[in-house]
């Protein structure tokens, strides 16, 4: 093949990226426009009425704007203990040896499960077992969703912190070795610094993911359109709320449902953005 053709291949298939995302930003404003025009930005944003009575239509975004910072927050606290132990294992205590590379694979086969098995997973076994201490179904959805999402998002975690672990120079960890240091403070003083940055994009990452998460919230979250007042409470997310009523979405309630998808998209980009920034950071480190 002739070397300009082949460029030009090349460069049409690169340009096809930007053309998609462009698209699909410009698609989401034109849709959401008459929302935000109607209600305003601000008032949009932090209104928490959501009411498609004819004549009387009132939309607001705040319950699920804050629905999904409470699942999301809340499954990167329950993510944290368990996903940094198992990086440590794969990527320091037993680098190189057949355990570590087993649950390594097992950490990418779980990264790569479905999100809607995950979903049933939480509502046929997770929700009965979260019952039967006595906690209410009608108080089960936030605090399922979001211990599911952070089962979800352990293995993402864990793959991507393990892998910034290993990159980290063996000279540097026999230098503290041969100076008296125990594991622990190798951990500690050479690893978390050096990696640090690595580790936490990983978590920045894993948090794009749990951000935009449908199936498994909507199976489990409560889906009612309120503003939730504590963690043992129903509620909804920007994606649930999508699933749920853009099928039967026309006018108004669908300009503001593709509102509601246009601010997520920004919310998840930042984030996404934030992590490969510390991504790239960490490599030149």
């Amino acid at each position: 093949m002739n070397d300009k053709v082949f460029k030009t291949i090349l460069f049409v298939a690169a340009f096809v990226i930007p053309m998609v995302c462009g698209g699909v930003i410009y698609s989401l404003v034109s849709v959401a426009s008459p929302a935000l025009t109607h209600f305003g930005f601000f008032r949009f944003l932090f209104s928490s009425e959501w009411s498609y009575t004819p004549g009387n239509e009132q939309y607001g975004a705040l319950p699920f704007v804050t629905g999904t910072l409470l699942t999301t927050l809340l499954a990167l606290f329950f993510c944290i203990p368990f996903s940094l132990p198992v990086a440590l294992f794969v990527g320091e205590y037993f680098k190189g040896k057949k355990v570590a590379s087993l649950l390594g694979t097992i950490t990418d086969l779980l990264a790569g499960i479905p999100s809607i098995i995950y979903g049933l997973w939480g509502f046929y076994l997770l929700r009965p077992l979260i019952m039967s201490l006595g906690i209410s179904s009608q108080g089960l959805g936030i605090l399922t969703a979001a211990l599911v999402l952070a089962i979800m998002i352990v293995p993402y975690a864990a793959s991507l912190s393990a892998e910034f672990i290993k990159m980290i120079p063996a000279d540097l960890k026999e230098g503290a070795y041969s100076l008296g240091a125990t594991r622990a403070e190798v951990i500690r003083w050479v690893i978390f610094p050096v990696a640090g940055s690595g580790i936490f994009s990983s978590y920045i990452l894993a948090i794009g993911r749990a951000l935009g998460e449908t199936m498994t919230v909507t199976m489990l979250i409560g889906n009612t359109n309120q503003m939730p007042r504590s963690l043992t409470e129903t509620g909804n997310t920007m994606a649930s709320i999508i699933a749920n009523q853009f099928g039967e979405a026309d006018g108004l309630r669908l300009s503001s449902l593709i509102a509601i998808a246009l601010m997520l998209f920004f919310i998840t980009a930042v984030v996404n953005l934030l992590g490969k920034m510390l991504i790239k950071r960490a490599r030149i480190s």
